[in-house]
């Protein structure tokens, strides 16, 4: 079973400019460091995450030891309060202030200490990965790519002491949006609004490289760490058309760096999920 977090502002809420961006102290982030990571794998042994998850860190997680553990809150409760530990959770997380609530998963990684209750365990890293009721096919092709980012973003802010808050991270990474222009586009046909659903709409308004492409494709190019790919990952509800929100990120292949983030509340008829021409717009500058 997932823990359930209660989130007002956890990864990047609001835009580019106002993200909030988890920004732990820089003594936690050495901490963290020092510690292994407890990777909890999901209590049903059949789904595919828990083997997806496994194959994945192999591959792509660096910056801890780690074990692999079968999530219940009893051992996360036996095991959260050494500080030794971190630990690496499907999270199901909502939004008290929205208007429609709706849960999502995130991947987050946890510092272990002398805290009350699980609640309190400071967040150190994470991504919004799916929603809670989308099939994993959706997102577990991109699960290294994820991983990485986790990685990356502590890298950047024990590099970066100065990057003190949500703000100033936001500032850091909207750098990098520049350099997009270089590189392709890869993103899956269902991850495009109706107005930019195919490579010559898209082109009209963003002159560069863009492929439409395959699962199988872009976790082959996450593995291969091309220095030229960008890949975006989304969070969206499918076909159940929520009046929730849609999250639109794009990373490097290689890297991992964050070139862009996007949300938007989903309105019917008025503002479809996927990634929009108005963000191709954004990019295109």
């Amino acid at each position: 079973m997932k823990r359930t977090l209660f989130l007002i502002g956890l990864f990047l809420c609001v835009s580019f400019v106002k993200a909030q961006i988890v920004v732990p102290t820089q003594e936690q982030l050495k901490q963290f460091t020092k510690t292994k990571t407890i990777i909890f794998l999901e209590p049903n042994v059949l789904l595919a995450y828990n083997e997806q998850m496994q194959e994945t860190a192999k591959k792509h997680w660096t910056i801890t030891p780690y074990e692999f553990r079968t999530y219940s809150k009893e051992l996360l409760d036996s095991l959260r309060t050494d500080p030794n530990l971190s630990f690496l959770t499907l999270d199901l997380s909502h939004y008290k202030k929205d208007r429609e609530i709706a849960y999502y998963q995130f991947l987050n990684v946890t510092l272990g200490g002398d805290y009350k209750s699980a609640r309190e365990m400071p967040i150190i890293s994470g991504m919004p990965i799916s929603y809670a009721d989308m099939d994993e096919g959706t997102y577990d092709y991109k699960l290294g790519l994820i991983l990485r980012f986790i990685e990356q973003h502590v890298h950047n802010l024990l590099a970066n002491p100065n990057i003190n808050s949500s703000r100033k991270a936001a500032r850091f990474y909207a750098d990098n949006m520049k350099q997009i222009h270089n590189k392709t586009l890869y993103l899956m046909k269902e991850e495009l609004a109706p107005d930019v659903n195919t490579e010559a709409k898209i082109k009209k308004i963003y002159p560069y490289n863009v492929k439409i492409s395959t699962a199988e494709e872009i976790e082959q190019i996450i593995d291969n760490k091309d220095p030229n790919a960008v890949i975006l990952h989304q969070v969206a509800p499918g076909k159940d058309h929520k009046k929730a929100r849609c999250w639109n990120t794009i990373l490097g292949a290689d890297d991992a760096a964050l070139y862009y983030f996007n949300w938007f509340y989903i309105k019917k008829g008025k503002r479809p999920q996927g990634i929009t021409a108005k963000d191709f717009k954004k990019l295109a500058k």
